[in-house]
């Protein structure tokens, strides 16, 4: 997904006043994925919003304490929770179907063996699948896929749970709000005192 372009950026601004349109503009990008991201099937949607919430949450990591304050502080860390369960999840969706795509070549080859035993008969004598031993590679793929299908369902219960946090606490009205406050009570568009130097 290509970050949507922010609007009215003044280069000749302060940061703080940039940063605010550039802040608020991906938090919207973020929240556009709900409610999508509550169906547990929605898993480019999941992708989608990881990779919002990591612009999110770099843009925050510069610049809300020197332009923002307390609260801006806060929300990047949560916003940084938040991606990196995302990513927890999308690495179950990433290796889960690659791990059945190995179990369904081992099963084909079974099949096949199957078959070969089975030539010239009319039907399939169900007595010959008990012949065929599962590997120790297609019992370990078993066992794989099911840890990673449990852990994907483990993630997401968890992820909605954070999200709905989320939703509760407010998070996106409250830092809109922030962003539209300046530290040290310096009126917005002035220099921000920041460790004895000034940020713009």
């Amino acid at each position: 997904m290509k970050p949507g372009k922010v609007k009215h950026l003044d280069p000749d601004g302060s940061l703080a006043e940039n940063a605010e349109k550039i802040v608020s503009a991906r938090l919207d990008e973020l929240w556009s994925f709900a409610p999508d991201v509550l169906d547990p099937s929605k898993v480019d949607e999941l992708h989608q919003m990881r990779i919002a919430a990591k612009r999110l949450r770099y843009v925050l990591e510069v610049t809300a304490e020197s332009c923002f304050g307390p609260y801006a502080v806060a929300a990047e860390k949560r916003v940084k929770r938040l991606q990196d369960l995302l990513g927890e999840i999308h690495d179950c969706d990433v290796q889960y179907p690659r791990v059945e795509a190995l179990r369904r070549e081992l099963e084909g080859e079974a099949a096949a063996q199957l078959r070969e035993m089975a030539q010239g008969s009319a039907d399939l004598d169900p007595g010959l699948v008990s012949s065929l031993e599962p590997s120790a590679e297609e019992r370990g793929l078993v066992t794989l896929a099911t840890y990673l299908r449990a852990r994907r369902e483990l993630l997401y219960d968890q992820f909605v749970e954070m999200w709905n946090d989320l939703e509760r606490d407010g998070l996106r009205a409250r830092l809109k709000f922030a962003l539209s406050e300046r530290p040290y009570g310096a009126p917005p568009g002035e220099p921000q005192a920041v460790g004895g130097g000034e940020a713009w």
